[in-house]
């Protein structure tokens, strides 16, 4: 029997869950949130899609986390997005403790599942994650690369008029706009997309990357759900089936790129028992020196976490 919990039954939660029910890798798929209700709604109208779109995962949900017991998995897309007027420590101590919360409550029925974390701040919330469940760095990894690099292939599969299939990239460092894409990793059916995009598109194509999620933001008045729920369900996919797919996320370095304790993304391979390696890129000095400055601004992040004393 395997099983993953999502918990957070909003966009970015359900359509996780709605992803993995599809995949068909797993025997049971759990929807927790505060609003039990609502989690047990979708749960059961995903239950009864099952049928027509042919999958056999049983989907329920509730706000009961004796529900998520046993589970192999577990995805946290709870927290609040940031409103007007709320500062970056409002929002820091706000999700942290929901994370936090939301963590000690999983660890009561599961005894060391592999966490996903998607809820922002992102770096800093995967820390919190970590550091609140006393499980090994391995088994708690951040969503965010993923993500960005998919924003990253969209964009330029648009631009070059190709399939995205065919176009593989890689980034590093923080979530968001320090974050750190490498052209030289980008082909386009192993040809290197320098070699078919003049420099300045591709520079346009990185700022827009960096800056994705807002543009999400301004367009619909609120964050994107269903390429976040859909990397995030890419990632379980990959550790459940034990794929060892290559993939950048967040998690835990310690002396990796010379960077020590610190939560950021890298290119890491997933398998069964979470990050089953950490790949060592040999970037070049100004690639590092970006890097280096992403995860700066995420210590800086962690620092006022820590001083928060929440955990």
């Amino acid at each position: 029997m395997s099983k993953i919990t999502v918990v957070g039954a909003g966009n970015v939660g359900a359509t996780c869950a709605n992803v993995l029910a599809h995949a068909d890798v797993v025997n049971e798929v759990v929807l927790i949130d505060i609003q039990g209700n609502m989690a047990k709604g979708k749960a059961l109208d995903m239950w009864q899609q099952a049928p027509v779109d042919s999958y056999s995962t049983r989907v329920s949900g509730g706000d009961d986390y004796a529900l998520t017991a046993n589970s192999d998995i577990v995805v946290i897309t709870a927290g609040i997005p940031r409103k007007p007027g709320m500062s970056r420590d409002d929002l820091i101590s706000t999700n942290a403790k929901i994370v936090v919360s939301v963590t000690q409550n999983i660890l009561k029925h599961s005894k060391n599942p592999i966490i996903i974390v998607v809820s922002n701040p992102l770096d800093v919330m995967t820390y919190a994650c970590w550091k609140a469940s006393g499980l090994s760095d391995k088994r708690v990894i951040g969503m965010a690369g993923v993500l960005d690099t998919a924003r990253y292939r969209a964009f330029l599969a648009e631009e070059l008029d190709v399939s995205p299939k065919d176009i593989q990239a890689m980034l590093m460092g923080g979530h968001g706009d320090t974050m750190v894409p490498l052209p030289r990793y980008t082909t386009v059916s192993g040809i290197p997309v320098t070699e078919l995009i003049k420099k300045e598109k591709l520079e346009a194509i990185i700022e827009r990357t960096k800056f994705g999620g807002g543009e999400l933001v301004n367009l619909m008045g609120t964050s994107a759900w269903y390429a976040p729920g859909a990397a995030a369900a890419q990632m379980a996919i990959s550790i459940i089936r034990d794929e060892k797919r290559i993939y950048p996320c967040c998690v835990r370095l310690n002396g990796q790129y010379k960077l020590k304790n610190i939560f950021v993304g890298a290119p890491v391979k997933l398998g069964r028992k979470g990050v089953a390696e950490i790949i060592k890129l040999r970037l070049k000095k100004d690639e590092a020196e970006l890097l280096h400055k992403s995860a700066a601004a995420v210590q800086e992040v962690a620092d006022a976490l820590d001083a928060m004393n929440l955990i």
